[in-house]
C-alpha cells in the first residue's frame, strides 16, 4: 500500500478480526490484475489493519455498470468450497459478530462429495442463527418453523441453481469440482465504496474494468466477510439495504457473465442469509423481516 495520503486504523474489536479481515481483503484483492473490482489496500500488525482514506465520489449509472462487470471477474477466482475462509485463516479466529461458520480454504478429501450450495446455505448460514435469535426472542417459534422448510428446501436441492457464466467457466478451466464463487460475503451498499478512479493509483492498471473500458468512478470494496459462495449472495445482498442504480450494476454483470435463468426469482432466497444475521446480531423487527421473506419459498 502507498505511504501517501491519509490512512484508517482499525483494532480487533474480536481476537483476530483485523487479521481475518486483512486476509480477505488481500484475497478479493487478487482478481484485480485481471480486471476485478478494487479492494482497499491494507497494511496488518497486531491486532490492527491500516487502509488509506478513500476519497468521496457519487456512482453514477456508467460506474454502476463497469462495477458489476468487475464483479463478475472477482466472483469468477472462485474457491475450493462454499463456506471456504481466505487462505491464511487459523482455524479459530471468528468471522464477525455474525459467528459466521467458515471452513479452511482446502478442497473436500478425496472420496467426499462437495457440498451442494442448498446444504451448505441452509445448514451453515441459517440454521446455526434459528436456536440463537429463539433464545434472544428475535424470531418466534412460528417464524422459525418457517425458515426451518425451507432449510428442508434447500437441502433438497430444490433451489440449486447454477452459478454465473464466468463462474462455472473458471472452475471448469481450474477442474473444481463443484463452481464456488469468491465473494465479498457482506455486500450491502455501505461495503461498496465509490471513489474517483484517478485517486486509486494503488491498484493495477487493470483494476475495476473488468471486460470494458475505464471508468470515471468505482467501485471500492471493503469490509468483507470474504467466503466461498454462490455469486447470487452477493449480488442480492446489494438491494437488502437499497443500491443506487442496482439494476446497472446487475446489467453490467449480467453482460459479461450471464446469470442463471429465474435469478430474479432467488434474490429474496439469497438475502435470508443477511437478514437473519440483523435478526441475531439487533433484533427489532428483523427477525420478522426474515420470516416474511422465507416464506416465500416455503
Amino acid at each position: 500500500m502507498s505511504s501517501a495520503g491519509p490512512t484508517i486504523r482499525k483494532h480487533d474489536d474480536l481476537p483476530g478480526a483485523t487479521g481475518l479481515e486483512a486476509l480477505g481483503l488481500t484475497w478479493l484483492a487478487e482478481p484485480m490484475a485481471d480486471g476485478g473490482a478494487p479492494v482497499v489496500p491494507v497494511t496488518a500488525g497486531p491486532g490492527w489493519i491500516d487502509e488509506p482514506r478513500l476519497a468521496a465520489g457519487t456512482v453514477t449509472a456508467s460506474a454502476a455498470e463497469a462495477f458489476g462487470r468487475a464483479l463478475a471477474v472477482t466472483h469468477a477466482a472462485g474457491a475450493p468450497v462454499f463456506g471456504a475462509a481466505p487462505p491464511g485463516w487459523d482455524g479459530r479466529t471468528q468471522m464477525g459478530r455474525s459467528n459466521e461458520r467458515i471452513r479452511p480454504c482446502e478442497r473436500e478429501p478425496d472420496g467426499v462429495a462437495p457440498r451442494r450450495w442448498g446444504e451448505f446455505f441452509a445448514d451453515d448460514r441459517l440454521v446455526p442463527y434459528l436456536e440463537p435469535c429463539l433464545d434472544r426472542g428475535s424470531l418466534t417459534s412460528r417464524h422459525a418453523s418457517v425458515i426451518e422448510r425451507v432449510c428442508e428446501r434447500l437441502r433438497d436441492g430444490d433451489f440449486d441453481a447454477d452459478q454465473p457464466a464466468l463462474v462455472r467457466r473458471a472452475a471448469r478451466e481450474r477442474g473444481d469440482r463443484v463452481a464456488v464463487a469468491r465473494t465479498h460475503g457482506d455486500l450491502w451498499t455501505g461495503n461498496v465504496m465509490w471513489v474517483p478512479e484517478r485517486t486509486i493509483d494503488w491498484a493495477p492498471p487493470r483494476a475495476g474494468r473488468g471486460r470494458g473500458g475505464v471508468p470515471d468512478v468505482v467501485g471500492v470494496l471493503i469490509d468483507p466477510l470474504a467466503q466461498g459462495a454462490h455469486a447470487e449472495t452477493d449480488l442480492a445482498a446489494l438491494g437488502v439495504f437499497g443500491q443506487r442504480h442496482l439494476e446497472r450494476i446487475i446489467a453490467g454483470y449480467d453482460e459479461v457473465s450471464p446469470l442463471a435463468d429465474g435469478w430474479r426469482e432467488r434474490v429474496g432466497l439469497h438475502q435470508l442469509h443477511m437478514l437473519i444475521i440483523h435478526a441475531f446480531l439487533f433484533g427489532g423487527s428483523y427477525g420478522a423481516a426474515t420470516a416474511s421473506v422465507a416464506g416465500r419459498y416455503t
